[in-house]
């Protein structure tokens, strides 16, 4: 086993966060292939194998669509400076860095020891810590807001993930997903998913330090839920309340808003 520490400088809020221990395999596993039942150290061993060149990937990928996906879910957080904001599946950090943008704190988490290396080497002043979304390690009520971009396809159990959401996150706080959804127009959503399937793993191989990976995560978008699916996944969870939805890119991607009862 390795053993890190994701470090940061200091910044206001860090103090009452508890730092944590980080254990993560020495070597990286690559996914050789889609299989949508995945248990959480077989997601985080494929994050680990698509770590290095992740950014610079989904930038590719998307067209350059990411940089504004992040900067909506920013502004449907309505962020205040002052406040605490968890970013769950943060990756990299490059969400957290964008959600630090508001002035208020931003902590990110995620399960993959290699992502949070790379973020590590590239954002030295964004924290980043290790964080199961099932078991997040933070006590009840810690933040003002919660949001996860693009992760919540690969928890094992999406409801138990939004029931741990709200447990960290104080009554009347704010949840935003930022997610994979179907395109509002069936032509476009046709071609798009044929985009998906063909063109994406192939565009991949030329970017990717993992290419095989993108042939689970294209197959991943395609099997989720759409709009009012995860609108309703949302409200049955539990202590999410007031759910809606705002399309991104005509559909390609939906932030779902919700209010911690």
């Amino acid at each position: 086993m390795a053993v890190v520490y994701i470090t940061h400088k200091a910044r206001a809020g860090w103090d009452t966060i508890p730092p944590v221990l980080l254990c993560g395999v020495a070597e990286c596993v690559a996914v050789t292939r889609a299989d949508l039942n995945k248990q959480p150290h077989e997601v985080a061993e494929m994050f680990d194998g698509v770590a290095k060149r992740y950014d610079l990937t989904n930038t590719v990928l998307s067209f350059g669509q990411d940089r504004g996906w992040r900067r909506a879910t920013r502004a449907a957080l309505g962020l205040r400076p002052g406040e605490r904001v968890l970013d769950v599946g943060a990756g990299t950090g490059i969400s957290t860095d964008e959600l630090g943008r508001s002035g208020a704190f931003a902590v990110g988490a995620d399960l993959s020891v290699g992502m949070l290396q790379a973020g590590r080497r590239v954002r030295p002043d964004v924290p980043l810590l290790a964080g199961d979304a099932l078991r997040l390690p933070f006590p009840d009520a810690t933040f003002d807001a919660v949001t996860i971009s693009f992760a919540l396809r690969n928890v094992v159990d999406t409801e138990a993930a939004l029931r741990e959401f709200g447990r960290v996150t104080r009554p009347g706080g704010r949840l935003v997903v930022c997610e994979f959804s179907a395109p509002t127009n069936p032509a476009f959503r046709t071609v798009y998913l044929q985009y998906l399937m063909r063109s994406l793993p192939a565009v991949a191989r030329g970017v990717s330090s993992n290419p095989e990976a993108y042939v689970y995560l294209a197959e991943s978008i395609r099997a989720w839920p759409d709009q009012a699916g995860l609108a309703a996944r949302i409200a049955e969870s539990g202590p999410w309340d007031r759910v809606g939805w705002r399309n991104l890119t005509s559909g390609v991607v939906a932030l779902h808003r919700a209010i911690r009862r």
